[in-house]
């Protein structure tokens, strides 16, 4: 369906595009579940470092998108965090911001950005919702990572009240899958725990799993 019919064509791009979940959105559209009035345009690091305001905003203007899917990050598991807080901090920081002032400039319609389980404050009660985000603080090993995710809250609060841009996010729990980042050290868990599986069960040694077994996780599969 197009303008003619009534309908005005939405062009949705998706920042993180070749990412873990970018990869199953693209999946799900090219399965046949996008619609007719719909134009998928999926990007990643190499049409443009949203660190760069500059290039941002001109991957914007050469799309003109009316709607926003933000899943572009710098990520990694625990032992990446510890060793760069400050990274994740700064390079999340300034993504996130370059992507929503683009959009604001663009008048998209509508930006849906991606969070983490780990905004959460270390110290909580359960069940946890999206309430209670900013109710302490998050876990010290990856604290430049929560707290740049965090900000995307903020900052969505702050462009509906001073602009009226619809901007929100959701919260997904642990997401994996077959696109996911299986590196021992700087993967997230469960693609490091199927790397060490692989790898006893390839040479026979004795599977080592870190940590306590006491941390609570919920995980969700991501085609």
């Amino acid at each position: 369906m197009t303008e003619a019919a009534g309908l005005v064509p939405k062009r949705i791009l998706v920042t993180g595009g070749t990412g873990l979940v970018g990869r199953a959105i693209e999946k799900v559209v090219a399965d046949g579940e996008g619609r007719s009035d719909e134009e998928w345009i999926f990007v990643s690091s190499r049409d443009a470092d949203l660190t760069n305001a500059a290039e941002t905003k001109a991957l914007f203007e050469q799309h003109k998108p009316t709607h926003v899917i933000h899943l572009a990050a710098m990520v990694g598991g625990l032992f990446k965090n510890i060793r760069y807080n400050l990274d994740f901090w700064r390079r999340n920081i300034h993504i996130n911001d370059n992507v929503l002032h683009s959009a604001y400039e663009m008048g998209v319609q509508k930006v849906v950005s991606c969070l983490s389980t780990c905004i959460f404050p270390d110290k909580t009660t359960y069940p946890i919702d999206e309430s209670m985000i900013h109710n302490g603080p998050p876990h010290s090993s990856n604290f430049g990572y929560s707290y740049a995710k965090r900000m995307i809250d903020i900052q969505n609060r702050g462009y509906f009240e001073q602009h009226g841009c619809r901007f929100t996010a959701v919260i997904p729990t642990n997401v994996f899958g077959p696109h996911d980042n299986f590196n021992i050290e700087d993967g997230h868990v469960l693609p490091g725990l199927i790397h060490k599986v692989y790898l006893a069960k390839q040479t026979g040694s004795a599977l080592t799993v870190w940590g306590t077994g006491k941390p609570r996780r919920q995980f969700i599969y991501s085609l």
